[in-house]
C-alpha cells in the first residue's frame, strides 16, 4: 500500500468514527428525549390515578346521600299521604256541616 492509499483509509476510517460520533449522539437526543415523555407519561398516571380515586370518594358519597333520602322518603311519604288524607277529609266532610 503506498501513501495515498493509506491515506484515503485513513480518511474513510475516520468518517466512519465521525459518523459513529453522530449517531451515538443521536441516540443520546432520542433517550433523552424518550425519558422526558416518559416522565410526562407518569405524571399524567399518577394524575388520572388521583382524579379516578377522588371519582369513587364521590360515588360513594353520592351513594351514602341517596341511601338517606331513600330511606328518608319511605318514612316521610306515608306521613305526607296521611297529612293530605287528613286536610282532605277536613275540607270535605267538616268543614261542610
Amino acid at each position: 500500500m503506498d501513501d495515498s492509499e493509506i491515506g484515503k483509509a485513513i480518511r474513510l476510517l475516520e468518517e466512519i468514527r465521525d459518523g459513529q460520533k453522530l449517531q451515538i449522539e443521536r441516540q443520546a437526543e432520542a433517550l433523552a428525549l424518550q425519558r422526558q415523555q416518559l416522565e410526562i407519561v407518569q405524571r399524567q398516571v399518577e394524575r388520572a390515578e388521583r382524579i379516578q380515586d377522588r371519582a369513587e370518594s364521590l360515588q360513594a358519597s353520592s351513594a351514602r346521600l341517596v341511601s338517606g333520602a331513600r330511606k328518608a322518603v319511605v318514612v316521610l311519604l306515608p306521613i305526607v299521604l296521611a297529612l293530605i288524607a287528613y286536610l282532605s277529609w277536613l275540607l270535605f266532610f267538616r268543614f261542610r256541616r
